[in-house]
């Protein structure tokens, strides 16, 4: 796949997703999980009852695959970037961390989510929360701006991650931190499924080696890389899911090769520092 194409089918899929309320597996799924709630998923990748109840309506689609604030340690007055807020979950947890002498940036190259996103920003009466049109291989935010980059099972997505780490790195201030939760291989995928569209939709397809991903991020300038947290992914429920069966069955993926992907996908969490 080109990396144009594969950035249309990313944007098409989310959009249908930010105007649905639903996911790219179905009604009530998660792109990066089976068929069940966003509130059970968040749940399961770590964020409490407080975290769920403390954001508009709407705002949590179930997408995540971690919780990136989990570690972060926000301070007040700090300045976040989320990258891929999405309908602005994790941007409005930051903004309650970081108080009104913060700010929070979300960057989304969706145009349905971002609406979905202010409108839920308005409803919260956020005020020092934004968010911005871009990609994040592009970022739409000056050098040195922000304390901490977070994301939460985006950069898998992108077709170039070294470009995705490289900003992050320039729009970090000397001594901030880059805490993102993600989807890595800890083995490589059979070619018909790396090559699926709906198994990149669902985060599977894009995600490359653990140790290449780590590497992209030292690369870029980061140093302290290190996981701070690591879970295998629920491979089986997404290809369980009837939205991708088809696929799964023109693939011909076995139940016995299913059962050996599940310990081949993981969610990490990943820490890095910008030097000073």
């Amino acid at each position: 796949m080109l990396q144009g194409e594969i950035k249309k089918v990313v944007r098409d899929n989310y959009g249908k997703i930010a105007e649905t309320s639903g996911s790219c597996c179905g009604p009530n799924s998660s792109c990066c999980g089976g068929d069940v709630s966003a509130e059970d998923i968040s749940r399961r990748i770590g964020y409490s009852a407080a975290d769920l109840s403390a954001v508009p309506e709407g705002a949590n689609l179930g997408l995540g695959c971690g919780n990136p604030l989990a570690l972060a340690s926000l301070k007040e007055g700090e300045t976040v970037v989320d990258l891929g807020s999405g309908a602005g979950f994790d941007c409005f947890l930051s903004a309650k961390a970081v108080g009104k002498t913060g700010q929070v940036i979300g960057v989304d190259m969706t145009p349905q989510m971002l609406d979905k996103a202010r409108e839920n920003a308005g409803k919260g009466n956020f005020e020092n929360v934004e968010f911005r049109l871009g990609e994040i291989e592009n970022l739409p935010i000056a050098d040195n701006t922000a304390n901490i980059i977070i994301s939460n099972c985006v950069i898998n997505l992108s077709p170039d991650k070294e470009r995705v780490f490289q900003e992050a790195f320039r729009v970090l201030k000397p001594g901030g931190r880059l805490m993102v939760s993600d989807i890595v291989l800890l083995a490589a995928l059979p070619d018909a499924l790396r090559d699926s569209i709906q198994a990149y939709v669902g985060c599977i397809a894009g995600a490359v080696m653990k140790d290449d991903y780590l590497n992209a991020v030292g690369k870029a300038g980061f140093r302290d890389v290190k996981i701070m947290d690591e879970t295998l992914f629920p491979v089986k429920d997404f290809v369980d899911h009837p939205s991708v069966q088809e696929a799964v069955n023109d693939i011909g993926i076995t139940k016995d090769r299913v059962e050996e992907l599940s310990s081949a996908v993981a969610s990490i969490k990943v820490y890095a520092v910008k030097p000073l």
